[in-house]
């Protein structure tokens, strides 16, 4: 048995280099063809990765996958910073169009599902297995329901983004356009500066707190030379006590006059000498005493600086994650607000939606950058067009299909601006919702919860009118099935499946 099982993974084990070899050489030759600048074409399909060289290009917001299209495209807050092609779930097991953001990213993937098959630089974003990775792109949706990207940018892509980035997988090609609504969250007033304030307390306590303990253990070692002086008379006085009982007990057994005087002599001059160690014990004693008072002094000192350190710490976590973005979904399907923070549920309210029966559309709005003052924000959306693209899925070899990548995305915001019309938040909801900053978003959508939508995940929305195959033949795996783990390359953290045990299928 033992044997089998090394053969087995001797097996596994040169599948796995075999693979590597080739998505090197793949991953080479792309980049060989590659032309790494805007408008610039190559490759085997006639495509290639396009970036902004005319800035200098900030950290990703988003990422816009157009299925019709075929392509990817990456904005920061001032446009597009990245393009490339991609290739989506095929025909069956189609890419679902909706909202997502990254979950996890791991820079070694294998499936579990599909022969062990290499996915390097996942980055995931359903938990049931959805995903963008480096992989092989043969011009047209060929996938099981992943994004395959070009092996060079995915890898490129893997080491710009941050866990919460949102994807959006759309039916046809779109982008984000500025929009500017009353509906639209703002920040609180000061909650910058009261965020700085709590973390700058934390850091003074946690010096305090340092400064503290190392006060106790100095009164502790005080005490520890001081009570040296205790302990040597302390010792001559138990030795001379049974010396006396021992004098004692020989004046009870003899007889001799001689030796009964030689005793008493001893005995006098051992009470004499108990007496002389009794003043020097007490005088040793009378000055260590305020060394132990200093030490318990120190200690409730420390202990209580300790709690205050414990204290601002989780203060000022809790500030960093109001500093963190914040989501919230509107559903006219549930007629309810839902607010989610850091990955975790918030709160959820109802909410009215004016006309409540016309469809209101799926749109997210971004918070892309402050605009001087703390209280102003300036927003993007996106609107999707769920249901109205039947070829979606693009037939293996569409001749039209490079032409379609070679499209711009286009830019409205008259539906979104028509739909947040329509909202009514109560101002008890809107007192509640954290301060907006950054990357936080506003869903606005026809749609209900995905199931998707859990622990360890931002809001997932799924176009209903679009084909969701690649996601339907999938097992949910919660995110309490990952382990968590250091990112190689930095101090970003990611996710990973154990070794054993329950995980995703993909």
């Amino acid at each position: 048995m033992a044997s089998r099982l090394v053969k087995l993974k001797q097996k596994q084990t040169a599948k796995r280099c075999a693979r590597l070899a080739f998505a090197s050489l793949t991953a080479l030759a792309a980049m060989i063809a590659t032309v790494d600048s805007a408008g610039a074409r190559g490759g085997p399909n006639g495509t290639s990765i396009e970036s902004i060289q005319s800035r200098s290009a900030d950290v990703p917001i988003m990422a816009v996958v157009s299925l019709r299209n075929q392509r990817i495209t990456v904005y920061d807050k001032d446009g597009w910073i990245l393009r490339a092609p991609v290739s989506s779930g095929q025909a069956g097991r189609e890419t679902p169009a909706g909202i997502f953001s990254v979950i996890q990213k791991e820079a070694e993937h294998y499936s579990n599902l599909y022969d062990d098959a290499y996915m390097p630089n996942m980055q995931r974003i359903t938990w049931s297995g959805i995903a963008l990775h480096g992989g092989v792109l043969p011009g047209y949706p060929a996938s099981h329901g992943c994004v395959r990207l070009p092996y060079d940018f995915a890898e490129r892509l893997f080491g710009a983004t941050q866990l919460g980035m949102r994807v959006i997988v759309a039916p046809s090609d779109v982008a984000p356009v500025d929009i500017a609504h009353p509906v639209l969250f703002r920040p609180k007033p000061g909650a910058d500066a009261q965020a700085a304030a709590r973390i700058a307390e934390a850091t003074e306590a946690t010096r305090k707190a340092d400064e503290a303990r190392r006060t106790a253990w100095a009164a502790v070692r005080e005490v520890t030379r001081a009570t040296a002086a205790v302990r040597i008379p302390e010792n001559l006085k138990l030795r001379a006590q049974a010396q006396l009982l021992a004098v004692e007990a020989t004046l009870g057994s003899t007889t001799s006059d001689e030796a009964k005087a030689q005793a008493e002599e001893v005995k006098a001059k051992t009470v004499a000498r108990i007496a002389e160690l009794e003043t020097q014990l007490a005088a040793a004693k009378a000055e260590v005493q305020p060394k132990l008072d200093a030490v318990t002094a120190a200690r409730g000192a420390a202990d209580a600086a300790e709690t205050a350190r414990i204290m601002a710490a989780a203060a000022a976590r809790q500030a960093a994650r109001e500093l963190e973005p914040v989501s919230v979904l509107i559903s006219r399907k549930t007629q309810r607000l839902y607010v989610r923070q850091s990955f975790e549920p918030i709160f959820e309210a109802p909410v009215t939606i004016q006309d409540v029966d016309r469809p209101i559309g799926t749109h997210i709005f971004t918070a892309m950058e402050r605009t001087g003052a703390d209280a102003n924000i300036r927003w993007s959306v996106i609107s999707l067009d769920g249901g109205r693209h039947g070829d979606t899925v693009l037939p293996h070899g569409r001749a039209s299909a490079a032409s379609d990548r070679d499209a711009e995305p286009t830019s409205t915001w008259d539906g979104a601006k028509a739909a947040l019309d329509r909202i009514v938040i109560p101002q008890e909801v809107l007192d509640r919702i954290p301060g907006i900053t950054p990357r936080s978003s506003l869903i606005v959508t026809d749609e209900g919860l995905s199931s998707e939508t859990s622990k360890g995940t931002d809001f997932v929305v799924l176009l209903s009118g679009e084909a969701q195959g690649g996601i339907k033949f999938r097992r949910h795996a919660p995110a309490a099935d990952f382990g968590y783990y250091p990112h190689p390359r930095g101090s970003q953290p990611y996710w990973r499946s154990p070794v054993a045990g329950p995980g995703p299928s993909w």
